[in-house]
């Protein structure tokens, strides 16, 4: 039987286990969180160098006590607005990829939907930039901090996230631990990667900030913890397992 279907009883010591492992968890990477920064400094120090960027690193400084400060850095980007050209390009290929979906296999129909949804997202942001482009409020600066900040507090939720719905469950100890520091170390090398990226888009136009953004964005961030937390309900309860043995 699925496990989603089974019923499941928490005895006190799980509560208290997933309890103190969130606490120690959060504890570490608090006191990592400025050595992961600086990590992401140096990425992306070193990606701005040999990538064809146009901008320059810019370092925000914070701190959550008076001995503990981290830097955050992102690209600093001069807005640039779409010109006929670009749109008309951007146009056209949505267009295109809008009228091949309807040739994909019938299998393929989630795939399908998801490229439509995105194409819906593009075609959005090809109107306002027809009609308005002057007044788009955001710029690549603001929106590249944002991101860079939303994903340093992503991980350092992603304790209680897993405290609340993988801890709880009879995995032994190394399982717990192994995938939740999995998961926050590809979200820390993930993330300067995706800034990266994103940026090197968005010194060609601001016309893709908003696909960026609904798409590429956080909810793509979601979705990688998503995948390893089903990746990880997928293993066995091996603790559950050796109680059953005893």
């Amino acid at each position: 039987m699925h496990r989603a279907l089974a019923r499941y009883v928490m005895s006190p010591a799980d509560l208290i286990t997933a309890v103190m492992m969130v606490i120690l968890i959060t504890i570490v990477w608090t006191l990592a969180v400025p050595a992961v920064c600086e990590l992401w400094v140096y990425m992306m120090d070193y990606g701005m160098t040999h990538l064809p960027f146009h901008g320059q690193l810019h370092i925000t400084t914070h701190h959550i006590v008076s001995f503990l400060r981290f830097r955050v850095p992102y690209p600093s980007i001069e807005p640039i607005l779409p010109d006929a050209q670009i749109w008309r390009i951007t146009g056209l290929i949505t267009l295109l990829v809008f009228i091949g979906t309807f040739f994909m296999p019938s299998q393929w129909i989630p795939v399908t939907y998801l490229l439509r949804g995105i194409l819906f997202v593009q075609a959005t942001a090809l109107v306002y930039f027809a009609l308005i482009p002057a007044e788009f409020p955001h710029t690549p600066d603001s929106y590249l901090e944002g991101l860079m900040s939303s994903g340093l507090a992503l991980i350092s939720i992603l304790p209680l996230l897993f405290g609340l719905t993988f801890f709880i469950f009879q995995f032994s100890m190394p399982q717990k631990v192994l995938l939740t520091f999995m998961t926050m170390g590809h979200l820390v090398l993930f993330f300067p990667l995706q800034i990266l990226l994103q940026g090197l888009i968005l010194q060609k136009t601001v016309l893709f900030m908003p696909m960026l953004y609904i798409v590429f964005g956080m909810p793509l961030d979601v979705l990688i913890i998503i995948a390893f937390y089903a990746w990880g309900m997928t293993w066995n309860f091996r603790a559950l397992e050796a109680r059953a043995a005893r």
